[in-house]
């Protein structure tokens, strides 16, 4: 059964995936829970082994499992299931899946297209261009450029993971912070391990994928601004509440820093905060992850995942309640 918005269900799951879907298990596309308590909610329940969840799916709780008693497997067609699984979930053994790999890769590639922007100082310079209507035709810019540029991974996520791969061709210079992961760690990933305000001092961009937890709440604050070097710039695709955007403003306001943002705290940002007006601040509607076209993926995901389980395997993205701080 498919719990989840029930607009996302096609866009998830387009035709040919949804075809390849019918075929392995008997699921109606039709038919899709925004809430576990009705009754015909509950009567489909009864009989439900797998559950295909998604955006907008409801928790569940013990109640709900009370009435699902042939559940074993829960596919998410999304990143994180920390919104709705409940311990009731990992006491029942009950399999959990995330599509959460299939959607790093696209917050990883946006990521990517900034640092290569930022490195160019492109946002400065169309505001400049903006303004003068006209540019100094081959003149060398000091100061800008890719060759050798500093940047600094917070948090070894998926997301940042993937995003040191794709770094890799460029050249750059790439290092890493995230004290879950110790130095062969970081050399699999073909990183230096830094301490945080070592790589923050060191580095001309910074970009933060570290989990949005209470511990890591503001984790770059004013000291952290104060510590990156002046006119380097602070990437966020991960989580708005990592950055204290009070000392980010004040820190853009000064001229220290510029700053890339995808995701803000609150989200979305007040129609009058000076994020959105400030020429080194680079705001975006919370794009990075899968969008369009790419939300096909998370459905891919989910139908491979189903095929695993039908074959007796175990599931390729199979979580448990201890990776729930880790599928940023």
């Amino acid at each position: 059964m498919f719990a989840m918005t029930a607009g996302n269900v096609p866009r998830v799951f387009p035709p040919d995936i949804l075809a390849r879907l019918r075929e392995l298990v008997d699921v109606d596309p039709s038919f899709v829970a925004g809430d576990l308590t009705g009754p015909r909610v509950r009567a489909r329940l009864a009989d439900t082994e797998i559950l295909i969840t998604g955006w907008g799916c409801p928790v569940l709780d013990a109640a709900a499992l009370d009435a699902a008693p042939k559940l074993r497997a829960v596919l998410h067609a999304a990143g994180s299931v920390k919104g709705f699984t409940t311990p009731a979930v990992w006491e029942r053994g009950i399999v959990v899946s995330s599509a959460a790999a299939a959607n790093a890769l696209p917050v990883a590639e946006y990521t990517l297209a900034m640092i290569l922007l930022a490195g160019k100082d492109v946002f400065a310079h169309r505001e400049r261009l903006r303004a003068e209507r006209a540019f100094p035709y081959g003149e060398i810019l000091p100061g800008i450029g890719n060759f050798g540029r500093r940047v600094g991974v917070v948090g070894a996520s998926r997301i940042g993971r993937r995003l040191i791969e794709l770094l890799r061709p460029f050249d750059l210079s790439v290092s890493l912070a995230d004290p879950y992961v110790d130095r062969a760690g970081a050399a699999a990933l073909g990183v230096p391990l830094l301490p945080l305000d070592e790589l923050l001092a060191g580095s001309d961009v910074v970009t933060v994928h570290a989990p949005g937890t209470p511990e890591t709440r503001h984790l770059i604050g004013r000291r952290e601004l104060a510590l990156m070097p002046a006119g380097s710039v602070l990437v966020n695709t991960a989580r708005g509440s990592l950055v204290d955007h009070d000392a980010l403003i004040e820190a853009l306001r000064a001229g220290h820093v510029s700053a890339i943002l995808d995701v803000t705290d609150p989200e979305p940002l007040p129609a009058d905060s000076p994020l959105h007006d400030l020429p080194n601040a680079f705001v975006t509607p919370h794009l990075a992850g899968s969008q369009g076209n790419e939300v096909a993926r998370l459905g891919l995901t989910v139908l491979q995942e189903a095929e695993r389980l039908l074959s007796g395997r175990a599931p390729e993205f199979r979580i448990g309640p201890e990776d729930l701080e880790r599928t940023a």
